[in-house]
């Protein structure tokens, strides 16, 4: 099967298309071509990239051409500059869902946000939610992924929890209400994902996509500090500390320690899917734990955030080795 991925070159695109060519398909890795984390991405075998930013169907369509299937990863958690949601999450879906049709692809995979929803007030939840209305609407074979906090080598929470641990003695958790968390191994939701190109059961459905274990945000924090050595004095602060401190981050990190997308998917929790729908099968839920070994296997190089990090920095190795979506 040939497979197109965009978003091809991120966190959750690069694991998909590694195991998917392991399996033996094609891939045609889609993607706006400015994420260098890890180049070997595009030598992989039996695949292709493809540069798009996703804002012409023309172009998506020619990256898409004797596709079987197409799976959208590709998404933002900020806004900067031309990126917005509006022009990521909805008009870019809308081009993937127009050359889907162009191309005669018989499958959609679009991996959604687990609290996705409309009417909320958080832009990213409710362009989540769009995409999602708008995959649902296409007439195309679709499946949709409500992922929770994901994670794994590549991504955002182990990258910038332990880069943070080596830089502050002091951990803030967010607001004074605690919310619990089920991190998901990357290995589990890629898993999944191929299981859909080709399992009736999950044909024309919603599935959230969250892992075994609940825990609380300070206990993840400690499972990782443990790992590295780090052992931060965690406290409590409110969520207008948080929100500013993401204001901060987004303005002056090239990928920032907290956006205020993730302020506020913290302070709800990540563990019950919003608006409610269905989980998978038994079989194919995910089961890999939070466990020293699966942490060790996700962290970047040790180090602390430094003067690379930011945007006014000059470009350098250290910016490439930072973040994931």
């Amino acid at each position: 099967m040939r497979i197109a991925i965009t978003g091809g070159t991120g966190f959750v695109g690069s694991h998909l298309a590694r195991r998917l060519v392991e399996s033996g398909h094609e891939v045609v890795l889609i993607s706006r071509g400015k994420d260098d984390r890890e180049p070997e991405i595009r030598q992989l075998k039996r695949s292709q990239f493809f540069a798009s930013d996703l804002s012409t169907v023309e172009e998506l369509a020619l990256g898409f051409a004797h596709c079987d299937a197409i799976v959208h990863c590709a998404g933002i958690n900020r806004e900067l500059g031309e990126q917005t949601y509006q022009r990521v999450h909805l008009e870019g879906t809308r081009n993937v869902v127009s050359a889907a049709h162009r191309v005669g692809a018989r499958k959609l995979i679009l991996l959604s946000f687990l609290r996705a929803r409309p009417n909320c007030g958080s832009l990213y939840h409710e362009s989540k939610w769009a995409a999602e209305e708008i995959v649902r609407d296409s007439g195309l074979d679709y499946t949709i992924f409500k992922a929770g906090v994901i994670y794994g080598r590549g991504d955002h929470m182990l990258d910038h929890l332990s880069h943070a641990l080596f830089t502050f003695p002091v951990f803030a958790l967010v607001g004074f209400h605690e919310k619990a968390i089920r991190p998901l191994a990357v290995e589990d939701l890629a898993r999944v994902m191929e299981e859909s190109l080709t399992d009736p059961r999950l044909s024309r459905n919603t599935f959230a996509v969250i892992g075994p274990q609940k825990m609380k945000l300070r206990d993840a924090v400690a499972k990782v500090g443990a790992v590295i050595d780090r052992h931060p004095w965690t406290f409590r602060m409110p969520l207008c500390f948080h929100y500013a401190l993401a204001w901060f981050a987004e303005l002056t990190m090239k990928i920032p320690i907290t956006a205020r997308a993730q302020v506020r998917i913290l302070s709800e929790g990540i563990v019950e899917p919003l608006p409610p729908c269905d989980y998978l099968p038994q079989d194919l839920r995910p089961a890999t734990e939070f466990t020293a070994e699966q942490i060790k296997k996700g962290l970047p190089a040790p180090g602390a955030f430094g003067w690379s990090d930011l945007r006014c920095a000059r470009r350098t190795g250290r910016e490439l080795k930072v973040g994931g979506v």
